[in-house]
């Protein structure tokens, strides 16, 4: 979109063909057209889950892109996109390790408190030339963002530094379930270290299987429809300064949660510890009473 007309009517007032006008703006800004083109394939490739790379270039070529079948093969090849037959769902996470997986823990708990069960995941962000990566952790009680980080890079110590964030702000007892894809990301060595000295019981999703990880998939639905796909973020420093600020004030302080009573996460939060705090002022006058009998 540029303004109130998107791509297609602008050249049907120019006169030209969309095909012209990608293929001037790849010899103009060759950085900004690869990463629009790779955008679009991903999206494409999500939208369209048994779609190949033929058909994908199929749907480019109708929308006007001027790219053909090899470069996108080569795309969805690098973002591992390509479609799998015997799948239910495309598999985004990179699980060919040799690192230990965990079974599904957080798949049949009954979770009653905030700090019993958190889940992590990780997304990308689109800037003007590059991706960046968004690592999150969640608490699934009261939905709150409790652990983020940001970064260029899509190794493991990223996730660690959202994972010592949220126990830097919680410091939970031992005992925790933190549940996570069998990404790289989270099972390395590094990684389970951590868990293990925060005390952390480890879970893992079962392989391709998007539903075992629904509360962190379903944040992450929302940063992008409210955040991310409204935003032209200028550099690196502008997504990390807006994606903050949507993630503490405005999802955890104020979006509110039709599964929390229509509250946000630190209100619902709040109603907790105050109704903890009068049933132990409660506990605390029946025991005087009981004492003084």
């Amino acid at each position: 979109m540029q303004g109130e007309l998107n791509i297609f009517e602008m050249c049907q007032l120019a006169g030209v063909s969309r095909a012209s006008y990608y293929r001037g703006w790849r010899r103009r800004q060759p950085g900004e057209e690869y990463m629009a083109v790779r955008d679009r394939v991903q999206r494409l490739a999500l939208r369209y889950r048994y779609y190949g790379y033929r058909r994908i270039t199929k749907l480019l070529k109708r929308e006007g892109w001027v790219v053909n079948h090899k470069r996108v093969l080569r795309l969805m090849r690098e973002d591992n996109l390509l479609s799998l037959r015997r799948r239910k769902f495309v598999i985004t996470t990179n699980s060919a390790h040799d690192w230990r997986v965990y079974p599904n823990l957080a798949r049949r708990m009954q979770v009653s408190g905030i700090n019993q069960l958190w889940v992590a995941d990780i997304t990308y962000v689109r800037l003007q030339q590059e991706f960046i990566y968004l690592a999150v952790i969640l608490d699934v009680y009261s939905r709150r963002v409790v652990g983020w980080s940001l970064s260029r890079h899509l190794d493991s110590g990223f996730a660690q530094r959202a994972l010592k964030r949220a126990w830097d702000q919680r410091r939970p007892a031992p005992g925790l379930v933190h549940h996570s894809d069998r990404g790289l990301q989270y099972a390395c060595g590094e990684y389970m270290q951590r868990l293990e000295s925060y005390g952390m019981t480890i879970s893992m999703s079962r392989p391709g299987n998007p539903y075992d990880n629904a509360w962190a998939e379903s944040f992450m639905k929302t940063l992008k429809v409210e955040e991310v796909d409204g935003r032209r973020y200028r550099n690196f420093d502008h997504a990390e300064s807006c994606i903050g600020t949507f993630i503490e004030d405005i999802y955890n302080q104020q979006r509110l949660h039709s599964a929390l009573d229509y509250c946000s996460p630190l209100e619902f939060e709040a109603e907790l510890k105050n109704e903890f705090s009068s049933k132990t002022a409660m506990a605390s006058v029946v025991s005087t009473e009981d004492r003084g009998l």
